[in-house]
């Protein structure tokens, strides 16, 4: 049983606190190739990264186009069977290369395979484990339009897969690497779990995803470009509403938590087109949703702060009004 051949994708913008952790994490492990693909930084970036003397590290440069650019010119210059993605100010954990190559050597038909991870502070402080198998079960496409458990750098995918799904949208801002696992299983690609934590997520304040407009903006996008597939499954088109919904109450919790609390309420007055539940069960579940969202977020739900917001208060005037609706 021959192990593939693993190319690492970093892609990095303006990182040169963090690149060298990121990329000394991937040169210390399995890699056939790390390949660097510096978006436009006008940082010392470039600087960094040459000092990291080692053969199997390659530069490369575009001019400023975004993370989804910067990481489909990887893919087209990886010479790896296996693709693995690790952001700039993220570091993976001994051995992630391996546990996951390995299983693609057990199973020829795999196609994807994602780990968990562990939320770490700017200081690389450890917050909290993230294991999403637990709550999505099975990767399939029903649960991941559901759950949407995708890290990108705790992601390798079969290059082959890559190219034939024409790797990242570069529509999108954010949700780019949601909508590419989406794109992948409805393709067929067979997806799998390593059910271990792998790779360290590092929260801080430029991170992808303290930005709540653009995540809600692009979450919305990524939902029209499913649903209006006309080869989706009808198994599939029948998740709409739910899916709609959790994701609408999740990209409101994004919002709150980048401080949009306006746009938070309007958010959710959306999900309410798609609620299941009458006006104060859906009070609740948005309360509840909160709380669940913000253990794995970089914010701690205050419920008092939440429930005493004007926007808040308002919000449930205009939910009580359902009522006579």
């Amino acid at each position: 049983m021959s192990v593939p051949t693993v190319s690492v994708v970093i892609p990095v913008y303006n990182c040169q606190q963090y690149i060298a952790e990121a990329v000394q994490s991937a040169l210390g492990q399995t890699a056939h190739e790390v390949i660097v693909v510096d978006d436009g930084s006008i940082d010392d970036t470039k600087l960094v990264v040459e000092a990291l003397s080692d053969p199997r590290l390659r530069y490369a440069w575009q001019p400023n186009q975004g993370v989804s650019a910067a990481r489909n010119y990887g893919i087209n210059l990886a010479q790896g069977e296996l693709v693995a993605f690790l952001d700039a100010d993220d570091y993976f954990l001994p051995h992630q290369l391996a546990e996951q190559a390995a299983l693609f050597a057990a199973d020829p038909e795999l196609g994807l395979v994602q780990s968990g991870w562990q939320r770490v502070s700017e200081s690389g402080g450890l917050l909290a484990a993230v294991e999403p198998w637990a709550m999505a079960g099975d990767l399939t496409i029903e649960s991941f339009l559901k759950f949407k458990p995708v890290l990108p750098s705790a992601l390798m995918v079969r290059r082959d897969w890559l190219i034939t799904v024409q790797g990242f949208d570069l529509e999108l801002q954010a949700a780019e690497d949601v909508d590419l696992v989406s794109r992948l299983l409805l393709a067929g690609c067979k997806a799998a779990w390593l059910k271990a934590v792998t790779v360290s997520y590092r929260q801080h304040a430029n991170s992808a995803m303290t930005n709540g407009l653009v995540q809600a903006r692009d979450l919305g996008r990524y939902l029209d470009k499913v649903f209006l597939r006309p080869d989706l499954p009808d198994a599939v088109r029948l998740l709409e509403r739910s899916v709609r919904y959790h994701t609408m109450v999740w990209a409101a919790w994004a919002l709150y938590e980048s401080g949009y609390t306006e746009q938070m309420a309007q958010q959710l007055k959306a999900a309410w087109n798609y609620t299941p539940y009458l006006p104060a069960e859906a009070l609740i579940h948005w309360m509840d949703s909160f709380e669940s969202f913000s253990k794995s977020g970089e914010r701690s739900l205050d419920p008092s702060a939440l429930i005493n917001s004007e926007d808040w208060k308002q919000l449930i005037c205009w939910l009580l009004a359902q009522t006579h609706c």
